[in-house]
Protein backbone atom coordinates (compact mmCIF):
# COMPACT_ATOMS: atom_id res chain seq x y z
CA UNK A 1 0.00 0.00 0.00
CA UNK A 2 1.30 3.44 -0.88
CA UNK A 3 1.56 5.82 2.05
CA UNK A 4 0.31 9.35 1.50
CA UNK A 5 2.49 11.04 4.15
CA UNK A 6 5.96 10.59 5.52
CA UNK A 7 6.43 8.69 8.77
CA UNK A 8 7.47 11.82 10.65
CA UNK A 9 4.22 13.62 9.88
CA UNK A 10 1.81 10.70 10.19
CA UNK A 11 0.72 11.38 13.74
CA UNK A 12 0.52 15.14 13.20
CA UNK A 13 -1.88 14.60 10.32
CA UNK A 14 -4.03 12.22 12.37
CA UNK A 15 -3.97 14.59 15.34
CA UNK A 16 -5.30 17.43 13.21
CA UNK A 17 -8.18 15.24 12.07
CA UNK A 18 -9.04 14.21 15.62
CA UNK A 19 -8.88 17.77 16.93
CA UNK A 20 -10.89 18.98 13.97
CA UNK A 21 -13.60 16.49 14.87
CA UNK A 22 -13.77 17.99 18.38
CA UNK A 23 -12.83 14.72 20.06
CA UNK A 24 -10.28 16.22 22.46
CA UNK A 25 -12.87 18.50 24.04
CA UNK A 26 -13.87 17.84 27.65
CA UNK A 27 -17.09 15.96 28.46
CA UNK A 28 -18.10 17.40 31.86
CA UNK A 29 -21.71 16.15 31.77
CA UNK A 30 -20.54 12.59 31.06
CA UNK A 31 -18.04 12.60 33.91
CA UNK A 32 -20.51 14.13 36.36
CA UNK A 33 -22.88 11.27 35.53
CA UNK A 34 -20.16 8.59 35.61
CA UNK A 35 -18.48 9.74 38.81
CA UNK A 36 -21.88 10.10 40.48
CA UNK A 37 -22.90 6.60 39.40
CA UNK A 38 -19.65 5.04 40.61
CA UNK A 39 -19.81 6.93 43.93
CA UNK A 40 -23.43 5.85 44.40
CA UNK A 41 -22.52 2.24 43.65
CA UNK A 42 -19.63 2.43 46.13
CA UNK A 43 -21.77 3.90 48.92
CA UNK A 44 -24.66 1.54 48.17
CA UNK A 45 -22.35 -1.46 48.36
CA UNK A 46 -21.05 -0.53 51.79
CA UNK A 47 -24.54 0.43 52.98
CA UNK A 48 -25.78 -3.03 51.97
CA UNK A 49 -22.80 -4.52 53.80
CA UNK A 50 -23.81 -2.89 57.08
CA UNK A 51 -27.53 -3.59 56.61
CA UNK A 52 -27.05 -7.30 55.85
CA UNK A 53 -24.79 -7.79 58.86
CA UNK A 54 -23.19 -11.05 59.93
CA UNK A 55 -24.42 -13.33 57.18
CA UNK A 56 -22.88 -15.55 54.54
CA UNK A 57 -24.96 -13.61 52.02
CA UNK A 58 -22.18 -11.07 52.35
CA UNK A 59 -20.21 -13.11 49.83
CA UNK A 60 -22.51 -11.58 47.19
CA UNK A 61 -21.72 -8.15 48.62
CA UNK A 62 -18.02 -8.99 48.34
CA UNK A 63 -18.38 -9.64 44.61
CA UNK A 64 -20.46 -6.48 44.05
CA UNK A 65 -17.89 -4.39 45.89
CA UNK A 66 -15.07 -6.01 43.90
CA UNK A 67 -16.75 -4.86 40.69
CA UNK A 68 -17.26 -1.43 42.27
CA UNK A 69 -13.60 -1.16 43.32
CA UNK A 70 -12.55 -1.88 39.73
CA UNK A 71 -14.84 0.83 38.42
CA UNK A 72 -13.32 3.25 40.96
CA UNK A 73 -9.84 2.25 39.73
CA UNK A 74 -10.92 2.90 36.14
CA UNK A 75 -12.11 6.36 37.18
CA UNK A 76 -8.69 6.95 38.77
CA UNK A 77 -7.15 5.97 35.44
CA UNK A 78 -9.14 8.67 33.62
CA UNK A 79 -8.21 11.19 36.30
CA UNK A 80 -4.52 10.37 35.91
CA UNK A 81 -4.73 11.16 32.20
CA UNK A 82 -6.55 14.45 32.92
CA UNK A 83 -9.56 13.34 30.96
CA UNK A 84 -11.88 14.63 33.68
CA UNK A 85 -10.24 17.88 34.81
CA UNK A 86 -8.08 20.07 32.62
CA UNK A 87 -5.58 21.02 35.33
CA UNK A 88 -3.20 18.97 37.46
CA UNK A 89 -4.30 19.77 41.02
CA UNK A 90 -7.96 18.68 40.93
CA UNK A 91 -6.95 15.59 38.95
CA UNK A 92 -4.44 14.59 41.62
CA UNK A 93 -6.76 15.34 44.55
CA UNK A 94 -9.60 13.30 43.04
CA UNK A 95 -7.13 10.59 41.97
CA UNK A 96 -5.78 10.17 45.49
CA UNK A 97 -9.29 10.00 46.91
CA UNK A 98 -10.28 7.34 44.38
CA UNK A 99 -7.03 5.35 44.43
CA UNK A 100 -5.64 5.63 47.97
CA UNK A 101 -8.79 6.10 50.01
CA UNK A 102 -11.24 4.31 47.72
CA UNK A 103 -9.43 1.10 46.78
CA UNK A 104 -6.19 1.12 48.80
CA UNK A 105 -3.68 1.73 45.98
CA UNK A 106 -1.11 4.51 45.79
CA UNK A 107 -2.22 6.90 43.05
CA UNK A 108 1.24 8.46 42.78
CA UNK A 109 3.02 5.11 42.43
CA UNK A 110 0.55 3.84 39.85
CA UNK A 111 0.61 7.08 37.85
CA UNK A 112 4.42 6.98 37.58
CA UNK A 113 4.33 3.34 36.50
CA UNK A 114 1.52 3.91 34.01
CA UNK A 115 3.22 6.95 32.49
CA UNK A 116 6.34 4.92 31.80
CA UNK A 117 4.15 2.26 30.18
CA UNK A 118 2.51 4.81 27.90
CA UNK A 119 5.85 6.28 26.87
CA UNK A 120 7.25 2.88 25.80
CA UNK A 121 4.47 0.27 25.53
CA UNK A 122 5.72 -3.35 25.41
CA UNK A 123 9.37 -2.25 25.36
CA UNK A 124 11.33 -5.03 27.08
CA UNK A 125 13.57 -2.63 29.00
CA UNK A 126 11.41 0.47 29.47
CA UNK A 127 7.83 -0.71 30.02
CA UNK A 128 7.31 -1.78 33.66
CA UNK A 129 4.22 -3.77 32.65
CA UNK A 130 6.35 -6.32 30.77
CA UNK A 131 9.28 -6.36 33.19
CA UNK A 132 10.31 -9.93 34.11
CA UNK A 133 8.67 -10.47 37.47
CA UNK A 134 6.14 -13.23 38.19
CA UNK A 135 5.07 -13.54 34.56
CA UNK A 136 7.55 -13.45 31.70
CA UNK A 137 6.66 -11.74 28.42
CA UNK A 138 9.99 -12.06 26.57
CA UNK A 139 11.59 -15.44 25.78
CA UNK A 140 15.14 -14.51 26.83
CA UNK A 141 13.90 -13.68 30.33
CA UNK A 142 12.34 -17.13 30.77
CA UNK A 143 15.62 -19.05 30.83
CA UNK A 144 17.57 -19.82 33.98
CA UNK A 145 14.71 -19.39 36.44
CA UNK A 146 14.63 -21.94 39.24
CA UNK A 147 12.33 -23.06 42.01
CA UNK A 148 8.87 -21.53 42.25
CA UNK A 149 9.68 -18.85 39.68
CA UNK A 150 10.76 -21.50 37.21
CA UNK A 151 7.60 -23.52 37.80
CA UNK A 152 5.43 -20.45 37.22
CA UNK A 153 7.29 -19.59 34.02
CA UNK A 154 6.87 -23.09 32.62
CA UNK A 155 3.13 -23.07 33.33
CA UNK A 156 2.37 -19.35 33.19
CA UNK A 157 -0.40 -19.60 30.59
CA UNK A 158 -2.39 -21.97 32.81
CA UNK A 159 -1.59 -19.92 35.92
CA UNK A 160 -2.43 -16.52 34.43
CA UNK A 161 -5.99 -16.16 35.70
CA UNK A 162 -5.32 -17.81 39.09
CA UNK A 163 -2.43 -15.39 39.61
CA UNK A 164 -4.74 -12.44 38.96
CA UNK A 165 -6.43 -13.25 42.27
CA UNK A 166 -3.25 -11.89 43.90
CA UNK A 167 -3.17 -8.67 41.88
CA UNK A 168 -4.97 -6.57 44.51
CA UNK A 169 -2.44 -7.70 47.12
CA UNK A 170 0.43 -6.91 44.75
CA UNK A 171 -0.92 -3.38 44.20
CA UNK A 172 -0.97 -2.79 47.95
CA UNK A 173 2.51 -4.21 48.52
CA UNK A 174 3.94 -2.19 45.63
CA UNK A 175 2.23 0.95 46.95
CA UNK A 176 3.71 0.54 50.42
CA UNK A 177 7.14 -0.24 48.97
CA UNK A 178 7.04 2.90 46.82
CA UNK A 179 6.04 5.04 49.80
CA UNK A 180 8.84 3.58 51.92
CA UNK A 181 11.35 4.23 49.14
CA UNK A 182 10.32 7.90 48.96
CA UNK A 183 9.54 7.56 45.25
CA UNK A 184 6.02 9.03 45.55
CA UNK A 185 5.22 12.73 45.67
CA UNK A 186 3.03 13.94 48.57
CA UNK A 187 4.15 10.90 50.53
CA UNK A 188 2.49 12.03 53.77
CA UNK A 189 -0.92 12.57 52.18
CA UNK A 190 -0.79 9.30 50.27
CA UNK A 191 0.32 7.35 53.35
CA UNK A 192 -2.44 8.86 55.50
CA UNK A 193 -5.12 8.00 52.92
CA UNK A 194 -3.85 4.43 52.57
CA UNK A 195 -3.88 3.99 56.35
CA UNK A 196 -7.42 5.39 56.56
CA UNK A 197 -8.53 2.94 53.88
CA UNK A 198 -6.93 -0.03 55.65
CA UNK A 199 -8.33 0.91 59.07
CA UNK A 200 -11.83 1.56 57.74
CA UNK A 201 -11.88 -1.59 55.60
CA UNK A 202 -10.61 -3.97 58.28
CA UNK A 203 -12.69 -2.35 61.03
CA UNK A 204 -15.86 -2.77 58.97
CA UNK A 205 -15.15 -6.45 58.41
CA UNK A 206 -14.23 -7.19 62.03
CA UNK A 207 -17.14 -5.25 63.54
CA UNK A 208 -19.90 -6.53 61.26
CA UNK A 209 -18.82 -10.10 60.44
CA UNK A 210 -17.76 -13.12 62.42
CA UNK A 211 -14.02 -13.87 62.21
CA UNK A 212 -14.53 -16.67 59.67
CA UNK A 213 -16.91 -14.56 57.59
CA UNK A 214 -14.47 -11.63 57.68
CA UNK A 215 -11.62 -13.80 56.36
CA UNK A 216 -13.84 -15.25 53.62
CA UNK A 217 -15.10 -11.79 52.63
CA UNK A 218 -11.60 -10.33 52.47
CA UNK A 219 -10.22 -13.20 50.37
CA UNK A 220 -13.17 -13.26 47.95
CA UNK A 221 -13.41 -9.49 47.60
CA UNK A 222 -9.71 -8.95 46.94
CA UNK A 223 -9.49 -11.96 44.61
CA UNK A 224 -12.41 -10.90 42.42
CA UNK A 225 -11.16 -7.30 42.43
CA UNK A 226 -7.76 -8.49 41.19
CA UNK A 227 -9.20 -10.75 38.50
CA UNK A 228 -11.59 -8.11 37.15
CA UNK A 229 -8.97 -5.36 37.21
CA UNK A 230 -6.42 -7.60 35.52
CA UNK A 231 -8.93 -8.60 32.87
CA UNK A 232 -9.49 -4.95 31.93
CA UNK A 233 -5.79 -4.47 31.15
CA UNK A 234 -4.74 -7.92 29.89
CA UNK A 235 -6.36 -7.70 26.42
CA UNK A 236 -4.65 -4.44 25.50
CA UNK A 237 -0.97 -5.25 24.86
CA UNK A 238 -0.25 -8.82 25.94
CA UNK A 239 0.82 -10.94 23.01
CA UNK A 240 1.37 -7.90 20.78
CA UNK A 241 4.76 -7.05 19.17
CA UNK A 242 7.58 -5.67 21.29
CA UNK A 243 9.10 -2.55 19.68
CA UNK A 244 12.77 -1.98 19.00
CA UNK A 245 12.63 1.67 20.00
CA UNK A 246 13.19 2.97 16.48
CA UNK A 247 9.49 3.38 15.63
CA UNK A 248 7.85 6.78 15.31
CA UNK A 249 5.12 7.68 17.80
CA UNK A 250 2.19 6.51 15.67
CA UNK A 251 3.66 3.08 14.96
CA UNK A 252 5.02 2.60 18.48
CA UNK A 253 1.56 3.09 19.93
CA UNK A 254 -0.59 1.38 17.28
CA UNK A 255 1.50 -1.72 16.58
CA UNK A 256 1.84 -2.63 20.27
CA UNK A 257 -1.85 -2.18 21.10
CA UNK A 258 -4.98 -4.20 20.50
CA UNK A 259 -8.59 -3.03 20.43
CA UNK A 260 -11.47 -5.15 21.70
CA UNK A 261 -14.68 -5.08 19.72
CA UNK A 262 -18.04 -4.92 21.46
CA UNK A 263 -20.94 -2.67 22.38
CA UNK A 264 -21.74 -0.13 25.09
CA UNK A 265 -21.59 -2.87 27.74
CA UNK A 266 -18.00 -3.62 26.74
CA UNK A 267 -17.25 0.09 27.02
CA UNK A 268 -18.65 0.17 30.57
CA UNK A 269 -17.03 -3.08 31.69
CA UNK A 270 -13.56 -2.11 30.40
CA UNK A 271 -13.85 1.60 31.13
CA UNK A 272 -13.07 2.53 27.53
CA UNK A 273 -9.79 0.59 27.57
CA UNK A 274 -11.21 -1.59 24.79
CA UNK A 275 -10.22 1.32 22.52
CA UNK A 276 -6.60 0.89 23.52
CA UNK A 277 -5.13 2.11 20.25
CA UNK A 278 -7.03 5.39 20.36
CA UNK A 279 -6.30 5.77 24.08
CA UNK A 280 -2.55 5.34 23.56
CA UNK A 281 -2.49 7.78 20.69
CA UNK A 282 -4.58 10.35 22.58
CA UNK A 283 -4.35 9.56 26.33
CA UNK A 284 -6.03 12.84 27.27
CA UNK A 285 -9.11 12.09 25.17
CA UNK A 286 -12.25 11.64 27.32
CA UNK A 287 -13.20 7.96 27.27
CA UNK A 288 -16.68 8.46 25.70
CA UNK A 289 -14.98 10.03 22.68
CA UNK A 290 -12.80 7.00 22.01
CA UNK A 291 -15.61 5.14 20.25
CA UNK A 292 -16.07 8.13 17.91
CA UNK A 293 -12.33 8.36 17.27
CA UNK A 294 -11.99 4.67 16.44
CA UNK A 295 -13.22 4.75 12.80
CA UNK A 296 -11.09 7.84 12.09
CA UNK A 297 -7.95 6.19 13.46
CA UNK A 298 -8.65 2.85 11.80
CA UNK A 299 -9.23 4.46 8.41
CA UNK A 300 -6.09 6.57 8.75
CA UNK A 301 -3.96 3.55 9.67
CA UNK A 302 -5.19 1.82 6.51
CA UNK A 303 -4.36 4.98 4.58
CA UNK A 304 -0.72 5.08 5.74
CA UNK A 305 -0.22 1.31 5.80
CA UNK A 306 -0.06 0.68 9.56
CA UNK A 307 -1.53 -2.60 10.84
CA UNK A 308 -4.53 -2.06 13.13
CA UNK A 309 -5.40 -4.96 15.45
CA UNK A 310 -8.94 -5.50 16.70
CA UNK A 311 -10.39 -8.74 18.08
CA UNK A 312 -13.17 -9.98 20.27
CA UNK A 313 -12.61 -10.06 24.03
CA UNK A 314 -12.29 -13.85 24.12
CA UNK A 315 -9.84 -13.85 21.21
CA UNK A 316 -7.71 -11.21 22.92
CA UNK A 317 -7.33 -13.45 25.97
CA UNK A 318 -6.51 -16.42 23.75
CA UNK A 319 -3.76 -14.44 22.05
CA UNK A 320 -2.31 -13.32 25.37
CA UNK A 321 -2.37 -16.86 26.77
CA UNK A 322 -0.87 -18.27 23.57
CA UNK A 323 1.96 -15.76 23.84
CA UNK A 324 2.60 -16.70 27.47
CA UNK A 325 2.69 -20.38 26.52
CA UNK A 326 5.14 -19.75 23.67
CA UNK A 327 7.41 -17.62 25.84
CA UNK A 328 7.53 -20.40 28.42
CA UNK A 329 8.47 -23.07 25.85
CA UNK A 330 12.28 -22.64 26.20
CA UNK A 331 11.95 -22.86 29.97
CA UNK A 332 10.00 -26.10 29.63
CA UNK A 333 12.61 -27.50 27.26
CA UNK A 334 15.43 -26.43 29.59
CA UNK A 335 13.70 -28.11 32.54
CA UNK A 336 13.09 -31.32 30.59
CA UNK A 337 16.78 -31.49 29.57
CA UNK A 338 18.08 -31.48 33.13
Amino acid sequence: MTTTTTAGSDFATLSRRIIGAGLMERRPAYYVARLSAVALLYLSGWTAFFVIGASWWQMITAVVLAVTFTQVALVAHDLAHRQVFRTKRPSEVAGRLAGNLGVGMSYGWWMDKHTRHHNNPNHDDLDPDVAPEVLIWATESALGRRGLKGFVTRHQAALFFPLLTLLALDLKVSSVRALRNHTVKRRGVESALLILHAIGYLAALLIVLSPLQAIAFLLLHQAVFGVYLGMTFAPNHKGMPHPTGDEDFLRKQVLTSRNVSGNWLTDVALGGLNYQIEHHLFPGMPSPNLRKAQPIVQAYCAEVGVAYEQTSLVTSYRQALRHLHEVGAPARAEHAAR
